[in-house]
């Protein structure tokens, strides 16, 4: 290998190193768990597989054949999680819905099936002559349909009075350099040059990585796909969203049953939702007219007096350890608060109720 082609591999390799640590980061370190993060995330590792496939292939043709496999099947990703990133981001807080879960499961489907049944080890005419025509289709459906979701952003970058946001700058980075990246394996599936193929996508990806970095460690956010979500936002939202707010986080708080953590704080329960701790605190007081701590406590003392009202024989101390209090006067205090009565009389009321209705049976 020359000193030219050396270096070539050597700046390729890191930048597909980068993605990988880069993903890395945005699916476990970053502070707030936001959905677009981890849409993010893994948009980089398809691309940096993708990009390795394309590198290690190039340099070593005599690796073993499951690695152009990976790389197509990590190529057919690069669409629907660059599309869905640019959603999440444009719309903070708003989970995948029902209809895009399927999608990228029959997505999965389409890929992963047809590689088992037909792997390239076996069929690598197939991959190449068919495959990776339905591949490339698919990712540039997938371009235009993020195109029409930066469709406003897009406005504003011809217009000559409207100053963009640096978030919306940095989403039009993200899209034109996957757009790039498309581009160039486009024109080597063509038959245009090698060179075209191999160093115009690594540069371009390596571009990318190195932008990140910058903007990370130069910002110091982990926030940095928040779009339109102001540091300290006074709207409040839509009592159509407000709804749809409330509903998943008195989901999430029944089914896995945060409450009765002790110690759970505002700002766990914002990664836990994907709402961001201030608003979650403005959605609380503006729509239920109460604060963290309250409604944590309703959880609390309604499933106190379910426990109560069953034939669990646990001390009225032990019904409040097991609901999330972490002391017995402040179970006693708060469910007085919220009942307007003490849990003994509470629990005496259900005994009496429980014999007259033995009674009458």
């Amino acid at each position: 290998m020359d000193v030219g082609k050396g270096l070539l591999f050597f700046f390729g390799a890191l930048g597909v190193f980068n993605g990988l640590i880069l993903s890395v980061y945005f699916f476990f370190f970053t502070q707030k768990k936001h959905l677009s993060n981890l849409l993010f995330g893994a948009l980089l590792l398809a691309i940096s597989l993708r990009i390795g496939k394309s590198i290690f292939v190039s340099f070593y043709p005599s690796l073993a054949e499951i690695y152009p496999q990976i790389g197509l099947t990590a190529c057919f990703f690069i669409g629907p999680f660059l599309y869905y990133f640019l959603k999440s981001t444009i719309n903070p807080g708003a989970p995948l819905t029902r209809s895009s879960k399927w999608s990228i499961a029959l997505l999965c489907a389409i890929i992963l099936i047809p590689g088992i049944i037909y792997p390239y080890q076996t069929y690598p005419k197939l991959w190449n002559n068919y495959f990776v025509q339905i591949i490339y289709a698919e990712w540039f459906a997938y371009l235009v349909a993020s195109g029409l979701v930066l469709k406003d952003i897009l406005k504003k970058l011809f217009a000559k009075d409207n100053k963009m946001k640096a978030s919306e700058i940095w989403l039009l980075a993200v899209f034109g350099s996957t757009a790039l990246i498309f581009a160039f394996f486009q024109l080597a599936l063509w038959r245009a040059s090698f060179s075209l193929y191999l160093n115009g996508s690594l540069a371009f990806s390596f571009c990318l990585y190195m932008v990140v970095f910058t903007l990370l460690y130069g910002k110091k956010t982990s926030d940095l796909f928040i779009l339109g979500q102001s540091k300290y936002p006074n709207k409040k939202v839509s009592d159509q969203e407000a709804n749809a707010l409330l509903a998943r986080l008195e989901k999430i708080m029944t089914e896995k049953e945060l409450y009765k953590n002790p110690d759970l704080k505002l700002n766990e329960l914002s990664k836990e939702t994907n709402i961001s701790s201030h608003q979650l605190s403005q959605l609380l007081n503006d729509n239920l007219g109460k604060n963290f701590t309250t409604y944590v406590n309703e959880f609390r003392i309604n499933e106190a007096c379910k426990i109560m009202g069953s034939s669990n024989r646990l001390t009225l101390e032990s019904v409040g350890y097991e609901v999330g209090f972490n002391s017995k006067s402040t179970f006693f205090a708060t469910f007085k608060k919220l009942t307007g009565t003490t849990p003994a009389i509470h629990q005496q009321k259900i005994q009496i109720d429980n014999i007259a209705y033995s009674t009458d049976l």
